[in-house]
């Protein structure tokens, strides 16, 4: 065979592997826009960390980290847009860890499995949950609150931003263990639970911390008890649950970042390393600092395993409190 020959059938073969590669895997990942989707609306404390942390990836990447909004049915909209995607790092999601424990438990089925069809790739930050209303003068304390809720069982109703959202799991430890009744109102996100608690239709909300800040910061609503073990140097003034009276009452959530099941490796630890750089960089402790997150960055398989034990505990939590899966 001559040189010529061998050549022109390398350069067929090479031709044939690319074609065949993942489109990250070829060239410089990313050559073009990355979707990050939100299966909430915006607004919402997971929607503010997906516009920071994309920002960020684009400046370092120069390609644009596109936020896309697909609220509704407690993630069963958006994750299986993402379950369903081209596994070749051009879509990825950032989301609430209940779309991918507690709806395993809430809902009779799912169209997604939150194990097996995405690859997680990093959680990005912890936030505090904190038991906020608007009437202080009605609900003075946690422990009035409490004693409300004894008194007329189902007669507080309290927001959530949908079934198996961390204000729902919150509020269901609420009432299991504290030993209460109260009702369920779920919304498509955060953001428009705050709105009608403000607005008076709802009397509580159990909210991750980076949502109801701005309105505890304004006075437009108030912090009665933290779901943690310490108080939040942001709100010293708000006790924990346990300061409140209220003991076995923690909870702390958090939000991570995916691409779906079957996404190369190297993808995956390329974007681990640049959102890990991110994430430490001391202007984005700062940020997300002020907003109430803490930077939780993790490897995948840490963050596969912290996946895997929730599930567990938040069915045993939705099985307590005699919830029946829609």
């Amino acid at each position: 065979m001559n040189t010529r020959r061998r050549i022109s059938l390398l350069a067929c073969a090479l031709g044939l592997l690319a074609a065949t590669m993942p489109a990250g895997a070829q060239g410089t990942y990313p050559d073009h826009p990355v979707k990050l989707l939100v299966a909430l609306p915006a607004g919402g404390g997971v929607d503010i960390i997906a516009r920071l942390v994309g920002q960020k990836l684009a400046a370092v990447t120069g390609q644009p980290f596109v936020v896309d909004n697909r609220a509704g049915a407690s993630g069963r909209i958006g994750l299986p847009v993402v379950a369903k995607a081209a596994p070749d790092g051009y879509t990825l999601m950032a989301s609430p860890a209940s779309f991918l424990t507690t709806n395993k438990s809430i809902f009779k089925e799912l169209p997604y499995d939150p194990q097996a069809d995405f690859a997680p790739i990093t959680k990005l930050a912890n936030q505090s949950m904190v038991l906020v209303v608007k009437d202080k003068q009605k609900f003075s304390s946690a422990g009035a609150l409490l004693a409300a809720a004894k008194a007329k069982p189902g007669a507080l109703n309290y927001a959530t931003s949908g079934d198996g959202s961390p204000q729902h799991l919150a509020a269901l430890m609420f009432e299991t263990r504290a030993g209460v009744k109260m009702t369920h109102v779920p919304y498509k996100g955060g953001a428009l639970a705050i709105t009608d608690l403000l607005g008076g239709n709802v009397d509580l909300l159990f909210a991750p911390l980076p949502e109801a800040l701005p309105y505890l910061k304004s006075g437009k609503l108030t912090a009665l008890a933290l779901m943690g073990d310490k108080r939040s140097a942001l709100i010293t003034d708000v006790p924990t649950m346990a300061e409140a009276g209220i003991p076995n009452m923690l909870m702390q959530t958090w939000i991570g970042l995916l691409a779906p099941a079957g996404t190369p490796r190297p993808l995956v630890d390329q974007l681990n390393r640049q959102v890990h750089a991110i994430l430490q960089s001391e202007d984005m402790k700062k940020q997300l600092y002020e907003i109430g997150m803490e930077v939780a960055p993790t490897t995948p398989e840490q963050f596969q395993q912290v996946i895997a034990q929730e599930i567990a505990l938040h069915a045993e939590l939705v099985k307590a409190s005699g919830l029946v899966p829609q």
